[in-house]
């Protein structure tokens, strides 16, 4: 059995059993990996995958096992590399970062420019998705951390810190009604066209939440994952938009009036996941209190040392009981 194989077994299945794709992805042929394929399982005597012609259907029950031990191991070989590493170059490496647009877009920005001026020699990945696609690209191990605010508890392989709490703004137009309240009501905003973030983006569970305690159906006429795509629609007419606070700007979005929304809405706070076992270098370490200034070596290390993930969400919340609010 050689490492080689087990990298090739684990990359066709990440690739949904696509042997080109996964070929493609490890730079060599197509047949070089369906040859060592074969010569694994001739090896260990059982199938990994259904075959129907030339082609992979599906993984075997026992290839699904096998490719849970890989995964294992191929992730202690990553650490291996990352031990050497940490002792051979400290401060050479890369990072990849999975997160949302609008945490790329306004939250990372500061932080990415604070950590290459301290890391010049570190190479940032910025991979953008939903939630979930975050989630599982940390949990496989194709991102080291993971930003969002939406559906990341559901992966118990993630070690979840929370980082900051954020809320609401309604933006409208000048000339908008909504502009002649003094204090604004969830009655009021539902009476109008709605523009705000797709279902399982930054925080729009919460809004939904607000909205059903009070009975109330939102006319919810167009979704978007980009806060500037809202903000375009709304100076169109279209309707009123509901963001995340931080994405407004004062210079480029003064053509529209900002409403606070903060009593209409409950926070809505962001974390940042890692694999469990996943071995942080020190300038991991370094941008995750760049990010979050609270979570210090000493925090991070408990927290990820503890397996049941129960157990490590009931000690974050003894850990950090007043998360911190967005200074934006």
């Amino acid at each position: 059995m050689k490492l080689r194989q087990l990298r090739y077994i684990h990359e066709v299945a990440q690739r949904g059993l696509n042997v080109t794709a996964a070929a493609e992805a490890l730079f060599t042929s197509q047949p070089g990996v369906s040859k060592q394929i074969r010569l694994l399982e001739e090896e260990l005597g059982v199938d990994i995958f259904v075959r129907s012609g030339k082609h992979l259907s599906e993984i075997t029950p026992a290839g699904l096992r096998i490719l849970e031990y890989t995964r294992r191991l191929l992730a202690e070989v990553e650490n291996i590399e990352r031990v050497a590493a940490e002792f051979r170059d400290t401060d050479r490496g890369d990072l990849a970062i999975a997160t949302t647009h609008t945490q790329a877009r306004y939250a990372l920005p500061p932080v990415i420019q604070a950590f290459r001026k301290k890391y010049p020699k570190v190479t940032l990945h910025l991979h953008q998705g939903s939630p979930p696609q975050i989630a599982k690209m940390a949990a496989d191990g194709q991102a080291d951390f993971a930003i969002a605010t939406e559906a990341m508890h559901h992966f118990d392989s993630l070690v979840m810190l929370p980082c900051y709490r954020w809320n609401r703004s309604i933006l409208v137009r000048p000339e908008h009604p909504l502009t002649k309240l003094k204090r604004i009501t969830l009655r009021d905003v539902a009476q109008y066209p709605i523009v705000t973030y797709t279902f399982g983006f930054t925080g729009r569970s919460k809004l939904d939440q607000a909205f059903a305690a009070h009975g109330l159906k939102p006319d919810v006429v167009l979704t978007a994952v980009d806060a500037d795509v809202i903000k375009t629609y709304v100076r169109l007419g279209l309707g009123i938009g509901i963001i995340a606070s931080m994405a407004y700007d004062e210079r480029a979005d003064r053509d529209l009036v900002r409403l606070a929304a903060d009593h209409l809405f409950e926070a809505s706070t962001t974390h940042i996941g890692f694999r469990r076992g996943l071995f942080l270098r020190g300038y991991m370490y370094d941008f995750l209190q760049l990010f979050a200034h609270h979570l210090t070596r000493e925090l991070i290390d408990e927290i990820s040392a503890i397996a049941d993930p129960e157990e490590r969400r009931k000690r974050v919340q003894e850990r950090v009981p007043q998360v911190p609010a967005a200074t934006s």
